[in-house]
């Protein structure tokens, strides 16, 4: 097949059992880094070279600017399909494919999670361009992983004849066993369901077509009506919402008589909990994992990550420790699949930490609480290159901003300057005002808030670029 693989990277989920460090706010696919890369960049350089072209990126609008800074990091450019709301990864994916498939409804696309890790890129790669001829013949090819343990957190698929193309039909795909039943599908050659799979524009939107058409007539009105700027494509809320919240594998993988898996061994995990984290980490020679400022005594089989505070542990083995600025998580490794249900409880008590860190992204940069009391607060922001916040004014509080490095052009009122390292403004009760970064590095400063109400919705906005309400 002549023309490249475009890669569709699903980019939504929260991943709670990874809770504290992975959040609404901020998940894993960004908050989790090995090798110097988030988790979002490694699957996105796992899929640059000749034969792949532009990555579409289904998200939504809050994960959409966090990605395209992570993209700038590593010099990448994409496309955007953003969801107005979540319907699970079928009607995000067709309306994807149909987008990618406007001038070519043959293109293969190359359907991956974000939050995946693969050790061997190379077999991974291997592995796709093996699978383009069943592709061309019009099968939908899934990967199935060589499994390395009976394992009971993932779906197996249990693989049938050998086609001329090296691919072989999927018998069945069968949900997570227990784990008498997961020892006896390793021993019967199984393999593990990696959720990634490839297929052409023109099979998949059949496909669904074929077994959801309600929802493949929503999606495609959906598409057809999205709201387009330069490399971004905003879905129709109403007639999404009328699309029916089903994963892929339900919607079209279980029950399609066309589909065939590529069995793969490329050191994969879908990293999703802590003990797995743990698996595909590099240890030490006592079976250690540490992050930040750790100190490790007598301990063995742990995963301890810090940022902030210096965390020693000491004669414990088997441990997760996750010491984060306003949460700290201590379980056993084993366990740590059940991490999420500290998250439940969490929301039903109404704290904010299930789901938002304290350091919380903005398109144009980030802030960070340092400290509060019943009338005052204190941020640490930081705008990125050409950052610029809304024009916005505030009912309840008064603000001073400390620039202590780049330079920042503030607006207060009808007057515009450029503040440097240790200059400051005062932005009164009341005054439209704007921040933003003229130039090309980072603009840092301290934010100190003083009114009787200092919450995140007493916030007017008057013009934005980024288009929030």
């Amino acid at each position: 097949m002549s023309c490249p693989i475009r890669p569709l990277i699903m980019c939504g989920g929260a991943g709670t059992r990874l809770w504290p460090m992975s959040r609404e706010s901020f998940p894993k696919q960004f908050a989790l880094r090995v090798g110097g890369y988030s988790i979002f960049q490694q699957t996105v350089l796992r899929v640059t070279g000749p034969e792949f072209g532009r990555p579409v990126i289904i998200t939504n609008q809050t994960y959409r600017f966090i990605a395209e800074q992570q993209l700038a990091e590593i010099d990448v450019l994409a496309d955007f399909v953003l969801e107005p709301a979540r319907r699970d990864t079928a009607p995000a994916i067709i309306a994807a494919a149909t987008l990618a498939g406007q001038s070519d409804p043959d293109v293969p696309l190359l359907i991956l999670a974000s939050d995946h890790q693969v050790r061997d890129g190379e077999a991974f790669r291997t592995a796709v361009l093996a699978g383009l001829p069943a592709l061309a013949a019009g099968w939908l090819v899934t990967f199935g992983i060589l499994p390395t343990d009976p394992a009971t957190g993932y779906g197996y698929i249990e693989p049938g004849e050998t086609l001329p193309s090296g691919a072989r039909t999927v018998r069945r795909f069968i949900e997570k066993p227990d784990a008498e039943r997961a020892r006896s599908y390793v021993l019967d050659g199984m393999l593990w369901n990696s959720g990634n799979f490839m297929a052409s524009a023109r099979t998949l939107i059949e496909e669904y077509a074929l077994h959801q058409p309600a929802s493949a007539a929503a999606v495609a009105r959906a598409a057809e009506q999205a709201t387009v700027s330069p490399g971004v494509f905003a879905l129709e809320a109403k007639s999404y919402g009328e699309a029916e919240q089903l994963s892929i594998d339900y919607a079209v993988m279980e029950r399609t008589a066309r589909a065939v898996v590529v069995p793969l061994a490329c050191g994969w995990s879908d990293v999703g909990n802590w003990d797995l984290l743990w698996a595909v980490s590099d240890q030490d020679g006592a079976g250690n994992v540490s992050r930040g400022e750790v100190v490790l005594s007598d301990a063995h089989g742990c995963y301890v990550s810090s940022d902030g505070p210096l965390t020693s542990v000491h004669g414990v083995e088997d441990l997760i420790v996750i010491v984060n600025k306003d949460a700290i998580l201590v379980t056993d490794r084993h366990r740590s699949g059940e991490v999420k249900q500290i998250v439940e409880g969490l929301r039903q008590t109404g704290r904010q930490e299930a789901d938002t860190h304290c350091k919380v992204y903005r398109p144009w940069g980030w802030y960070q609480v340092t400290d509060c009391g019943d009338d005052f607060q204190v941020k640490r922001i930081v705008v990125h290159p050409k950052g610029r916040l809304s024009l916005q004014r505030h009912g309840h509080r008064a603000e001073h901003w400390v620039v202590v490095r780049g330079t920042a052009q503030v607006t207060v009122g009808e007057e515009v300057r450029l503040l440097t390292p240790n200059q400051h403004a005062h932005i009164p009760l009341g005054a439209v005002h704007r921040l933003e970064n003229p130039g090309n590095t980072p603009v840092e400063l301290v934010e100190v808030q003083c009114g009787d109400y200092l919450g995140e919705d007493d916030i007017v906005r008057i013009e934005d670029i980024y288009q929030r309400v």
